[in-house]
């Protein structure tokens, strides 16, 4: 059974990740609400089943892409149980041949480890560098649930502040699809 703390609405004690200080410090700043929890590391999407029981929503998976040329890169954000079609997907976004970006890529844009992938990782995208895509359905969605960066800690807030308050914040926009 995997360790989670009882939710609170502060950031955690005794932050040591880069991003997550960077991402709670910026949430408190806009003053976006939140819940957020502490657990041991989740890596996988059947390992985020009981985080999503503790805050009352579902974590979302997070893939990071790139083109083949490896100048490209792309943050896609959609249900955990749902697959990710890269065909389709290269498709619809006119970029052909995506595939699943080596660690060092994400390292580099998001500052994230492999299974730490998430959203709020785009705080360190500086320079735009990395497109995020959501699903539809995500961001039809009340509540998102995600990682601050790490995979030791989830959070749950408003998807309304996540696309209009958070994400502009740092200069970033999503664009919505169906998956």
């Amino acid at each position: 059974m995997t360790y989670i703390s009882e939710k609170r609405t502060t950031a955690p004690d005794n932050m040591e990740n880069p991003t997550e200080k960077k991402v709670f410090a910026m949430l408190d700043k806009l003053k976006i609400p939140y819940e957020c929890v502490v657990n041991d590391v989740v890596e996988t999407m059947e390992e985020c089943k009981e985080v999503d029981e503790a805050l009352g929503t579902e974590i979302r998976k997070s893939i990071f892409l790139c083109n083949k040329k490896k100048t490209s890169f792309f943050l896609v954000v959609m249900p955990a149980e749902k697959s990710l079609d890269t065909n389709a997907l290269s498709s619809k976004i006119g970029v052909p041949h995506l595939s699943f970006a080596a660690a060092e890529y994400m390292e580099q844009h998001l500052k994230a480890a492999p299974g730490s992938a998430s959203v709020m990782g785009l705080i360190n995208d500086e320079d735009d560098y990395v497109q995020l895509i959501i699903d539809k359905e995500v961001a039809d969605e009340e509540w998102f649930g995600c990682n601050p960066g790490i995979n030791t800690a989830h959070l749950k807030l408003k998807t309304s502040d996540l696309l209009n308050k958070f994400l502009p914040k740092i200069n970033h926009r999503a664009k919505i699809m169906s998956l």
